[in-house]
């Protein structure tokens, strides 16, 4: 009996043009050719193509790829939703980043991408129970990507983190679908609460670099966050804040601020 997710793989899409910029970039740089074939050729779907990339990536003297691979392979297979939300993020980095000009380009290259995967599957360790083993990739990708998000939060698909260098995501903050930020933008607490103390992040908001929001508090639907600004407040929907502390100063300037990235005011 043919394997279900090879049928699958076979009408997919973003799949199909993933492993025909593969055979392009072969071509392009040969030296590439063992990278290409490991991460990307060599697999019948998206879902092993990222088990084997972030087993490999997340390795280390304390966790073999293999084990690790196991893993990753289980979650997969356990929650189809984890493949489904990790197909949206890289079609979010391919239509929103500019420096991205394949699909091809995030599985291998951008540690913003890896890293929301690799959250992906602490996820679903800690949802399953098994806590400290979503701590230990946690861990490693803190130290890996200097993206330190915590396996308890909840993140929607769709999410886009561009440089993803300093990013900090707290324990209840929740992060809703087509969502993007850029780096060093924190969603964190004002103190040692030990209960709801993170932001709620709604659909379609764009981050400015740099950005803090701290504290339970709710930034609405299609909103944006100016670089720089450090949000103590609740943010409605469709606006703009900015500043320290941030205050509205207008409208969001468009219906998906986070699709089409503009950051003017």
């Amino acid at each position: 009996m043919s394997n279900p997710k090879t049928q699958f793989a076979a009408f997919d899409p973003v799949w199909a043009q993933v492993t025909e910029e593969a055979q392009a970039t072969i071509r392009d740089e040969p030296l590439l050719g063992g990278l290409v074939h490991s991460s990307i050729l060599h697999h019948p779907s998206l879902s092993r193509a990222l088990s084997y990339r972030l087993s490999m990536k997340l390795a280390s003297a304390e966790m073999s790829d293999q084990l690790l691979r196991e893993i990753v392979e289980e979650a997969f297979i356990s929650d189809p939703g984890i493949e489904e939300a990790a197909r949206a993020d890289l079609v979010a980095v391919y239509e929103r980043d500019p420096a991205c000009h394949r699909m091809i380009q995030p599985i291998l290259f951008f540690k913003g991408y890896q890293a929301i995967q690799a959250y992906r599957v602490a996820h679903w360790l800690w949802r399953e129970g098994r806590r400290d083993m979503a701590y230990f990739i946690q861990m490693r990708v803190s130290e890996l990507f200097g993206v330190d998000v915590h396996p308890a939060a909840r993140l929607g698909k769709g999410i886009m983190i561009d440089h993803a260098h300093s990013i900090v995501i707290g324990e209840t903050a929740v992060v809703g679908d087509n969502v993007s930020m850029l780096h060093s933008v924190t969603l964190g607490g004002t103190g040692k609460e030990d209960d709801d103390r993170h932001p709620k992040i709604g659909d379609g908001v764009l981050i400015g670099a740099g950005a803090k929001v701290l504290g339970n508090i709710k930034v609405g639907h299609c909103s944006r966050i100016a670089a720089g600004s450090v949000v103590l407040e609740e943010v409605p929907p469709c606006t703009t804040v900015a500043g320290v502390p941030a205050k509205i100063v207008g409208e969001a300037g468009c219906d998906q601020p986070a699709i089409t990235m503009d950051q003017h005011i």
